[in-house]
């Protein structure tokens, strides 16, 4: 055999490789995209899983007001494959809270929020899913309404479900990439952004005293909130705009999301529940 004759044999397996590597039970992962008539080839016969992110529509310093869309949706795009889940539409309002004054802010109120949430796991779980993973990208008010209504419907419908925090379920990430703890809309939703999407990050418009951190429970409260980023600790937190420690970051997070939701189903399975 001569030399390029094996350099093109290499090329055709390295392709066949990459191609297969590539390939997936489904055209498309999302489930505003997919047709309905695939949808019922592969749930739940093939799938079922589901990621439906959540989030709100509120200030995030210099970052885009929908980060908290954004992050949980491109998390969804990233573990979609490796947890072999479909992803539910964003649910992109949510319950605000102490920044609702701000421009381009909504809240929904727990009244409303509340059963729209519900009807929209009774939905997922009427359409064949058996595990309902919320990835929420939003705090406050809105994680203990999700939790609750995601047991309530865990019990009636008799499926699984699972609710993440990503933000503090990755404070050790936080700590280990940056060195400090971070905050809302700080360094490290500020990170995770700029590794999703650079174009939303805006270092030009940032200023230290946009920054105010949190103040301890029982000692001082405001509303609306004097800053547009929080932060969790006094000092630490400040956006750095580090493009190296961002992609880094986005990685250590979704690789840990990803490994939750697949043990947490293994441990279902195994428990037969």
């Amino acid at each position: 055999m001569n030399l390029a004759f094996l350099v093109s044999l290499s090329l055709l397996f390295l392709t066949i490789s990459i191609s297969a590597q590539n390939s997936d039970i489904v055209s498309t992962r999302e489930m505003e995209r997919i047709n309905w008539m695939e949808f019922k080839e592969v749930v739940p016969s093939k799938i079922t899983t589901v990621l439906l992110p959540t989030g709100t529509m509120e200030p995030h310093g210099v970052i885009n007001n929908g980060a908290d869309n954004t992050a949980p949706f491109a998390m969804a795009k990233t573990i979609a494959k490796r947890t072999n889940a479909l992803i539910a539409p964003t649910l992109p309002y949510g319950i605000t809270g102490a920044m609702e004054a701000y421009p381009g802010a909504f809240q929904i109120t727990e009244a409303a929020y509340r059963p729209f949430v519900k009807q929209i796991l009774e939905g997922l779980a009427k359409n064949g899913f058996r595990n309902i993973i919320i990835l929420n990208g939003h705090g406050g008010g809105q994680t203990a309404v999700l939790q609750s209504v995601a047991a309530e419907v865990a019990t009636e419908r008799h499926v699984r479900t699972l609710v993440i925090n990503w933000w503090s379920f990755a404070s050790d990430e936080t700590k280990e990439v940056f060195g400090e703890d971070g905050g809302h809309a700080g360094l490290n939703e500020t990170a995770f952004i700029q590794a999703i999407d650079p174009t939303l990050v805006h270092a030009d418009r940032y200023n230290p005293d946009m920054a105010t951190a949190y103040p301890a429970p029982g000692t001082w409260s405001a509303t609306p909130f004097p800053s547009s980023i929080g932060l969790y600790q006094k000092g630490q937190g400040y956006p750095k705009f580090d493009q190296k420690k961002a992609d880094e970051y986005y990685k250590k997070v979704t690789d840990k999301v990803a490994d939750l939701i697949t043990e947490t189903v293994r441990k279902w399975d195994m428990a037969r529940l």
